[in-house]
């Protein structure tokens, strides 16, 4: 990424520079460890692949799958893979605000803070879920020389947070790795034989950006409102917003729609991750069992205290959420009208599951299937 200089929205490099200054060191680990662990996690992708479609009956069309790399990174590569999708999707949301900043009311005071202090606090919130994050499909992500992709993604996996996870949990890492391979696999999977999916998915983000209220004293309002919610300092009397994150509180009633839609894709494409990733596991990850009992604790209790909060903060309980509630849609699916039955959910956006549907796939069957 190049200088972009101090006239844009967001500093995108000094966004990269501050999360990797600012994220915690990896586990210890010999050269020679790391270059075994990189090595097995490539040979685990392509296997997993070809477990994933034999379990889903999902095929990729064409190239779509070659077209699509698998990266092994460390947390400054996840990073600067973020930042680059971030950039790319935000893009046209930054470039009509900047054209409103000079004219507009408060334009000049967002204009001083600039965006010197968003890619600090972008950089901030990238610190904390870089160590996080075990491994990721990136949907929107442009290539770079160091970090090749196409139109069709790229599939990320973390080295250093899957040794320091599966260390902690103390499970078998041969195991554990596959594991994690199987659920980032499915997402690659659901993108690459679903060709409509990308554009539909980026569709409605570019929706929900463009309601975004772009008056950027409207702005910094809301941001103080948020604040004041989020501390417990709301006059009397104004309770409808506590225990919602950040991100709830700045939206627009149309965004909120919107969001409603994105969730129930999300809690879809969670859901069938982790329901493929215990489908496809006995057969090939002898000690599955024991990996996903030890796991789901670690996810639903988070780090301690501070992580706790801070997920609250940023609505990663909703992720948590996701994978629950997904999960159930779909086993209950299956259950009923088989996984081909199942599958006629990648038909069209017409038959993706509501939000409410989620959480009553019964009444998905009898639209989709018809009673």
């Amino acid at each position: 990424m190049t200088s972009i200089g101090g006239a844009e929205m967001v500093d995108w490099n000094l966004a990269v520079s501050t999360a990797v200054r600012l994220v915690r060191p990896g586990p210890e680990v010999g050269r020679d460890e790391a270059r075994a662990v990189v090595a097995e996690l490539r040979r685990h992708a392509v296997t997993s692949e070809r477990h994933v479609r034999e379990f889903t009956g999902m095929i990729a069309e064409g190239a779509a799958v070659t077209d699509t790399p698998v990266l092994v990174v460390d947390r400054a590569g996840w990073v600067r893979a973020n930042v680059a999708g971030f950039r790319a999707l935000l893009g046209p949301l930054l470039a009509r605000m900047q054209e409103r900043r000079g004219t507009a009311p408060g334009g000049a005071v967002l204009g001083a803070v600039g965006g010197k202090v968003t890619g600090v606090e972008l950089g901030m919130l990238l610190s904390f879920l870089a160590s996080r994050v075990l491994g990721q499909y990136e949907t929107f992500a442009p290539a770079a020389r160091d970090l090749p992709g196409s139109s069709g993604g790229r599939l990320l996996l973390v080295a250093p947070n899957i040794v320091h996870v599966e260390r902690e949990l103390e499970v078998d890492p041969h195991d554990f790795r596959l594991w994690v391979c199987l659920h980032e696999e499915t997402h690659r999977t659901q993108f690459t034989a679903v060709p409509w999916l990308r554009d539909h998915l980026e569709g409605e983000i570019q929706t929900f950006l463009g309601a975004t209220e772009m008056d950027p004293a409207t702005i910094l309002e809301r941001l103080r409102e948020a604040a004041q919610s989020l501390a417990g300092a709301r006059p009397e009397g104004e309770r409808g917003d506590e225990g919602r994150s950040l991100v709830e509180l700045v939206q627009t009633p149309e965004q909120r729609e919107i969001l409603g839609r994105l969730t129930a894709v999300m809690s879809l494409l969670e859901g069938h991750a982790d329901y493929v990733m215990d489908g496809v596991g006995p057969q090939v990850v002898p000690s599955v069992a024991e990996i996903r009992e030890k796991f789901q604790k670690r996810r639903a209790s988070g780090a301690g205290r501070l992580d706790a909060a801070l997920r609250k903060l940023l609505g990663l309980d909703a992720k948590l959420r996701q994978y629950r509630d997904g999960e159930r849609f779909v086993r209950a699916v299956v259950d009923e009208v088989g996984m081909d039955g199942f599958n006629r959910v990648w038909t069209s956006p017409n038959t993706l599951p509501t939000k409410a549907e989620i959480a009553r796939p019964a009444d998905w069957v009898a639209r989709v299937h018809g009673g």
